[in-house]
C-alpha cells in the first residue's frame, strides 16, 4: 500500500526522540521507583477557580461549535493583552486561536514556507521543531546556538545560513531546553536579518511568564519595525499549569491572519468554547501560579547547579527561565543517550539525551526542574552518587 511522503518527512521525528521518557513509564509501571525528570510538567495543579470556571461554562452550555479564528471575547482578551505589553493598537481580528502552542506552530509554518523552502531554527531545539517545519515540506536549517553566548541565537550566524530558499525565522525566547532569554539588542539584530532578506519570525513565547527574577522578557512582536513580519505563539500550559487543557493562540498582523484562517478552519474550526472562556479569565491577569514556579525552578536549578559542581565532574548550564536545566556529562565519557538510560536503569532517574533537541547538544543531558523540592533533592543525591565517579564509570 502506498502512503503520503509526510509519513517519510515525519518518520524519526516523533515518539523516537522520548525513548528514555517511555522507558521511565515502563519501569514505573512495573513497580520500579522512577523520578521522571524529563518532561514538563508544571509541578502545581491548574489554579481551581479557572477549573470552575471551566465547569461553569460547560454547564451553561457553552460546548457547541467554535468558529475558525475562535471565540469572539477570548481573541478580544488577548487582542487586548498584545496590545498593553506592545503599547500600540492589537486587533481580535490579529488573533487566530488553537489547541495549544504546537498546533499554532504546525498551522503557521504550513502557511509561511512552502515545500522546499527554508526554515531558520536554533539548534539545539524543542523536541517537535523539525517535524513541524518538516510537515509541510519546508525544510529546517539548524543554527548553532553557542554555549560561550549563554545559547541566545546570534544574527551573524542566522545571516550565514539565509539563502534564496529561506522564508522564516524560528525563535523560541523564553527557551526550551536551554533557558536562554533573547535580549532587545538580539532582536534588533534579528529583526535586520530579517528585513534584509523579508523573512518571517514565529516566536514561540510560551515560556513568557517563567522568566526568572533579574532577566527582562522581549518579543519580535513588541517592536514596531517587525510586527508586520512576526507570528507571535503561546499558550496557557506553562504559565497556568494547565498542559491538558490545550488552548494556545497565534497574534500576527491581521492580514497574516486573514491568510491563515482557512488552515485553521480546514484543521480544527476553533476551540472548545468552554476552555475558550476560560482562558479569557486565565490571561486578563498575571498568572496566581506562575510567580510560585519561576521561585521553585530558579532555586531548584542554583541546587542542581551548585552540587553537581561541588561534588562531580559534571557541569550545569544555569537557565534564566523555564522549566530545565542543561547538564554536561560528556566528562563521564560516555554519549548523552548511554549516559541518559544507564542513569535510568542504574538509579531511577530520568533525564533527557541533549541530542533529542539537536546535534549540538551532544554530551549534555536536560533536567526537568518540575518536580517537587524532596523528590527533586533525592534525584540529584542520585545523580551525583551515580555520577562522582566518572572515570571508573567510563572505563567499565
Amino acid at each position: 500500500m502506498r502512503y503520503s511522503p509526510v509519513l517519510d518527512r515525519l518518520a524519526g521525528l516523533g515518539s523516537a526522540k522520548w525513548a528514555v521518557h517511555y522507558a521511565a513509564a515502563d519501569f514505573a509501571a512495573r513497580g520500579r521507583d522512577v523520578i521522571d525528570l524529563t518532561i514538563g510538567n508544571p509541578d502545581v495543579a491548574a489554579p481551581d477557580d479557572l477549573l470552575e470556571c471551566a465547569v461553569a461554562a460547560m454547564r451553561a452550555g457553552r460546548t457547541q461549535y467554535s468558529t475558525g479564528r475562535g471565540e469572539p471575547a477570548l481573541r478580544a482578551a488577548l487582542a487586548a493583552r498584545y496590545a498593553a505589553r506592545a503599547g500600540r493598537p492589537v486587533s481580535p481580528d490579529q488573533v487566530l486561536c488553537f489547541p495549544g502552542t504546537q498546533t499554532a506552530l504546525y498551522a503557521v509554518l504550513m502557511g509561511l514556507a512552502e515545500p522546499g523552502g527554508e526554515v531558520l531554527v536554533g539548534d539545539p531545539m524543542y523536541a517537535t521543531y523539525e517535524a513541524v517545519i518538516r510537515a509541510g515540506g519546508a525544510l529546517p536549517v539548524p543554527v548553532p546556538l553557542r554555549a560561550e553566548r549563554g545559547f541566545r541565537i546570534s544574527a551573524e550566524d542566522l545571516s550565514a545560513r539565509v539563502t534564496p530558499r529561506s522564508r522564516a525565522i524560528l525563535l523560541n525566547t523564553p527557551h526550551n531546553p536551554t533557558g536562554a532569554v533573547l535580549t532587545p539588542a538580539d532582536l534588533a539584530a534579528i529583526g535586520d536579518v530579517a528585513r534584509a532578506h523579508d523573512l518571517w519570525i514565529v516566536s514561540d513565547e510560551v515560556y513568557e511568564e517563567l522568566v526568572f527574577d533579574g532577566t527582562p522578557f522581549a518579543s519580535p512582536f513588541d517592536r514596531t519595525e517587525l510586527a508586520d513580519r512576526t507570528v507571535a505563539v503561546s499558550s496557557i500550559s506553562k504559565s497556568h499549569a494547565a498542559p491538558g487543557f490545550r488552548s494556545g493562540w497565534a497574534v500576527c498582523s491581521a492580514d497574516c491572519a486573514g491568510r491563515l484562517l482557512p488552515l485553521s478552519e480546514t484543521m480544527l474550526f476553533g476551540n472548545q468554547p468552554f476552555i475558550a472562556d476560560m482562558t479569557a479569565e486565565a490571561i486578563a491577569a498575571p498568572s496566581a501560579v506562575a510567580a510560585g514556579m519561576r521561585a521553585r525552578f530558579a532555586a531548584r536549578a542554583r541546587y542542581l547547579a551548585d552540587r553537581l559542581a561541588q561534588e562531580t565532574a559534571l557541569s550545569v548550564h544555569r537557565p534564566e527561565a523555564g522549566m530545565f536545566a542543561l547538564v554536561e556529562v560528556s566528562a563521564t565519557g560516555r554519549d548523552d543517550s548511554a549516559y541518559a538510560m544507564d542513569l535510568l536503569e542504574a538509579t531511577g532517574v530520568a533525564v533527557m539525551p541533549g541530542t533529542s533537541f539537536g546535534e549540538s547538544l551532544a554530551g549534555w543531558v536536560r533536567v526537568a526542574l518540575t518536580v517537587d523540592d524532596a523528590r527533586f533533592r533525592t534525584a540529584v543525591d542520585r545523580i551525583v552518587t551515580y555520577s562522582a565517579a566518572p572515570k571508573a564509570r567510563a572505563r567499565a
